[in-house]
C-alpha cells in the first residue's frame, strides 16, 4: 500500500483470487481492504496499527471499541490472527501483554474466539541465538507474552529475516547459507542437530526460546521473510529469487528441532516506491504495480497451495 503506482484493494483481492492465494496480511485494520475481502475466503492476518497498541492496552473499553469497529462489521471476511503490535520498539513492549489480553478478552465477550491474539517480534528480542540451543529472550516480558499465548492456543508471529543477518555480518555468514543453497556450510548446534540453512537456525533459535520460557507448545508463524531485489548489499534479483524459491521449496519440511510444515509468509506482494528507510525497503516485491506483473519468476508447483498477503505484503505457505 505504500506507493503511488499499485492496484487498487479491489483489483489486489481478485488478484490473490485468480492465483489461488489463500491468505493476506495487514498491519492496520484497512476498512477499504476489509469490505473487499468479504466472503472470498482468504485467510486473513491483522494488525491493529503500534499507533494504537498503547490505547488498547489502557483497559478493556478501548479493545472493545476497537473489535466493534474493525471485526464485527466484518463477519465474511475470515479473520485467522490479530497482532498486537508488530516488531514493538523497547519504549513500548510494555503495553503488548495488557493490549493482548485486553483485545482477547473483547473477542470472547463478542463471540469471535475463534480470532487468536497474538504479536509479531523481531530476532532482536533474543539475548542470544547461536547456536540454535542457545535461543534465549532477553526481556523477562517475552516470557509473560509466551505464556499467555500458551493458555490460548495462538501462535508467536516472528520475522525471520536471513538478509539482515547476512548484511550485519557477511565474514562470518556465507552467501549460499543465507539463501538455501544446497553444498553450504553445516553448523552443529549442542543438541546434536545440524543446519544447512540460516533460516531454520534462526527459528529454532525462537523454538528454544519458547521452551526456556515454560512454553514449548506454542507454535511459531513466520509472519515475514524475504530478501530484496535491489537497494543495497547483496541485494539483486537473483538472489531474491533463489532466496524466495527455496524457501517455498524448504518450509513444507519444517526445522531439525520441528519437522513438519511450518506456516511461513513472504515479505512482500509488492514493490514499493514510495517506502521510506533504506533503498531495500522498497524492493522487497514479488510483483510490480499497477500491472501486477511478476519481478521474478517464482514456481509455486511445489506448493498445495500458495498464500500471499500485502499492505506491506508476503505468502504465506500452509501448515497443513
Amino acid at each position: 500500500m505504500i506507493g503511488d503506482n499499485l492496484p487498487s484493494r479491489t483489483d489486489v483481492v481478485q488478484f490473490y483470487q485468480s492465483q489461488g492465494i489463500g491468505a493476506m496480511r495487514i498491519y492496520a485494520p484497512d476498512q477499504e481492504t476489509l469490505r473487499a475481502l468479504d466472503g472470498t475466503g482468504i485467510d486473513l492476518i491483522m494488525d491493529v496499527g503500534n499507533d494504537n497498541l498503547a490505547a488498547l492496552a489502557s483497559g478493556p473499553d478501548a479493545a472493545s471499541a476497537w473489535v466493534r469497529d474493525n471485526v464485527l462489521p466484518h463477519p465474511g471476511v475470515r479473520i485467522k490472527y490479530i497482532a498486537a503490535g508488530n516488531e514493538v520498539p523497547d519504549a513500548g513492549t510494555g503495553s503488548i501483554l495488557p493490549a493482548m489480553q485486553n483485545l482477547n478478552g473483547a473477542l470472547l465477550a463478542a463471540g469471535r474466539g475463534d480470532i487468536k491474539v497474538t504479536t509479531a517480534i523481531k530476532m532482536s528480542v533474543l539475548a542470544s541465538s547461536s547456536p540454535p540451543s542457545e535461543g534465549a529472550f532477553k526481556d523477562a516480558y517475552m516470557t509473560e507474552v509466551a505464556r499467555f499465548l500458551a493458555s490460548t492456543g495462538a501462535p508467536l508471529l516472528a520475522n525471520v529475516y536471513p538478509y539482515f543477518a547476512y548484511i550485519d555480518n557477511p565474514s562470518d555468514i556465507p552467501l549460499s547459507y543465507a539463501t538455501f543453497q544446497p553444498g553450504t556450510t553445516t553448523v552443529g548446534d549442542n543438541n546434536g542437530l545440524t543446519y544447512t540453512n540460516l533460516f531454520d537456525a534462526m527459528v529454532d533459535a525462537l523454538y528454544t526460546a519458547m521452551e526456556k520460557a515454560g512454553s514449548p507448545a506454542v507454535p511459531i508463524v513466520v509472519s515475514e521473510s524475504g530478501w530484496p531485489s535491489d537497494g543495497g548489499v547483496g541485494a539483486s534479483i537473483v538472489n531474491a529469487q533463489t532466496y524466495n524459491q527455496n524457501l517455498i521449496n524448504h518450509v513444507g519440511n519444517g526445522t531439525p528441532k520441528r519437522p513438519g510444515p511450518l506456516e511461513t509468509y513472504i515479505f512482500a506482494m509488492f514493490n514499493e516506491n514510495l517506502k521510506e528507510g533504506h533503498e531495500t525497503e522498497n524492493h522487497f516485491g514479488l510483483f510490480n504495480g499497477p500491472d501486477k506483473s511478476p519481478a521474478y519468476p517464482i514456481n509455486w508447483e511445489c506448493l498445495l497451495v500458495s498464500r500471499l498477503i500485502f499492505f506491506w505484503s508476503s505468502v504465506r505457505f500452509p501448515n497443513q
